[in-house]
């Protein structure tokens, strides 16, 4: 009868001894429990590593996505800015649009007006012309009295230089004096209006009875200093307030 062997199982042991005593721990591994520790511990280092690989992906990939934020961040405040502007500029040329429709509306007024009264603005011409509407001086000028009954008509202070003037278009009627004026004048406008200038000093007259004279033309140009000027109007025989005639055609 054979003699039957018998197989040794392969096994590994591990020794745990301290440092401070005499005592040891010994463990017995199989092959195949050995062999599940290693896989274990290579599955252990795979993961660590695979967690390690994602995290560092998913760190890149928010970096990026925060760049990309922080880019459409400003693009987004650019664009927020340029409406601005352009809103900005949408209202500008809306206030311009509306002052030039109110300047064009202001203009066809006008227009309207004086294509609607051209006759009458002829007419307006044609009087203030023709009725002693004027100041009897030049500049300078100054009215001293106003008047008034007792003072039927109105007195400037006149200095060297001045010119006594035609207040409308007419003929001189008359070029005289008496014993308070040395130069007395007298325009006699038609429809009823003459005027009289009368100056208190010498001074040099420059027309003649009889000519024509337009508004403005000079009648007497005063040569000395300070002279008086005392001028009055005169409508169908009756004195008038010179001044209402300024004021109404002025």
């Amino acid at each position: 009868m054979k003699q039957q062997k018998h197989k040794r199982k392969e096994t590994f042991s591990l020794i745990f001894a301290s440092n401070i005593g005499n005592d040891t721990k010994q463990f017995y591994l199989s092959v195949v429990t050995l062999r599940l520790i290693i896989v274990l511990m290579a599955l252990i280092c795979i993961t660590f590593a695979w967690t390690i690989f994602r995290s560092g992906t998913h760190y890149q990939n928010e970096t990026e996505l925060r760049k990309k934020l922080a880019s459409s961040e400003q693009t987004v405040k650019q664009l927020t800015k340029e409406r601005d502007t352009l809103s900005a500029q949408n209202v500008a040329l809306e206030e311009e649009n509306e002052l030039f429709r109110q300047a064009e509306s202001l203009r066809a007024e006008l227009a309207e007006e004086v294509e609607s009264q051209p006759e009458s603005s002829e007419e307006e011409t044609v009087r203030d012309t023709s009725v002693p509407s004027q100041l009897p001086c030049t500049a300078g000028g100054i009215l001293k009295e106003q008047y008034t009954e007792e003072h039927p008509f109105i007195s400037f202070s006149t200095q060297s230089e001045d010119r006594i003037i035609a207040a409308g278009d007419g003929m001189i009627a008359s070029v005289g004096a008496d014993d308070t004026y040395p130069v007395i004048i007298e325009v006699d406008h038609g429809n009823g209006y003459r005027s009289r200038y009368m100056c208190q000093q010498e001074a040099a007259v420059s027309v003649e009875a009889g000519q024509q004279v337009q508004v403005r033309d000079t009648l007497v140009t005063v040569n000395g200093g300070e002279t008086q000027l005392d001028y009055q109007v005169i409508f169908e025989e009756q004195a008038i307030d010179p001044l209402q005639i300024l004021e109404a055609k002025g």
